[in-house]
C-alpha cells in the first residue's frame, strides 16, 4: 500500500524587466510516499499524478507549455524505486491533466538524506527543442524524503525562461 504523507505546493512568479512583458510562472508539487517495493512505487507514481495534477493544473491559471519531473528516494530504497515512480507512470497522469504533451517529460531522480535538493528539468511540452523552454526548477522539503521513503516531484509552467538569449533552436 502506498502512504502520502506530506503534500508541498510551491508557485513562483517571476517578472520581466519590461512591465508590458507578461509575468510567468511556474508551480511545483511535492508529495512524500512510502513505496518499499518496484511495484508499489509504479503505484505511487501513478496515484499520485491521476489523484494531484487535476488540481494542480487549476492552480495555475492557464495552460500548462511545459513540464518535468523527478523523485528523490530516501538512502534506505533501492535506485530502482526512483526511476520506477516517474517512468511511465507518472507521465500519463501529467500529460492527461495538461492537455496532451508529444515531447518526453524531463526528469530528475536520485537517492538522497531528507533536506537534499533536487534540480528538476523543465521542457516544452509539445516541442523537446524549444530552447526558451529549456528550465530547472528546484524542489527541497526540510524532511523528505525521509530514510526509507520517496519524495515525487511534478513541475509545469506557463511559459519558458524569462529573456532568453540562447536562441530558439539548435544550429545546424
Amino acid at each position: 500500500m502506498v502512504h502520502i504523507r506530506k503534500i508541498v505546493t510551491t508557485r513562483g512568479i517571476s517578472s520581466r524587466r519590461s512591465s508590458t512583458d507578461r509575468p510567468a510562472q511556474g508551480l511545483m508539487i511535492t508529495a512524500m510516499a512510502t513505496a518499499r517495493t518496484i511495484r508499489l512505487a509504479f503505484e505511487a507514481g501513478a496515484m499520485l499524478g491521476e489523484r494531484l495534477m487535476p488540481e494542480f493544473v487549476k492552480l495555475l491559471g492557464g495552460p500548462a507549455v511545459s513540464y518535468g519531473k523527478g523523485a528523490l528516494v530516501g538512502v534506505d530504497g533501492e535506485m530502482e524505486h526512483r526511476g520506477a515512480c516517474v517512468h511511465p507512470m507518472l507521465g500519463k497522469p501529467m500529460r492527461a491533466a495538461i492537455g496532451g504533451g508529444k515531447a518526453v517529460i524531463s526528469s530528475n531522480v536520485k537517492v538522497a538524506a531528507a533536506g537534499a535538493s533536487l534540480d528538476v528539468p523543465l521542457g516544452h511540452k509539445d516541442d523537446s527543442w524549444s530552447f526558451p523552454h529549456f528550465d530547472t526548477i528546484t524542489a527541497s522539503v526540510a524532511d523528505a524524503p525521509r530514510t526509507n521513503a520517496i519524495l515525487v516531484v511534478m513541475a509545469i509552467a506557463d511559459g519558458g525562461r524569462l529573456q532568453n538569449r540562447c536562441g530558439t533552436e539548435p544550429i545546424r
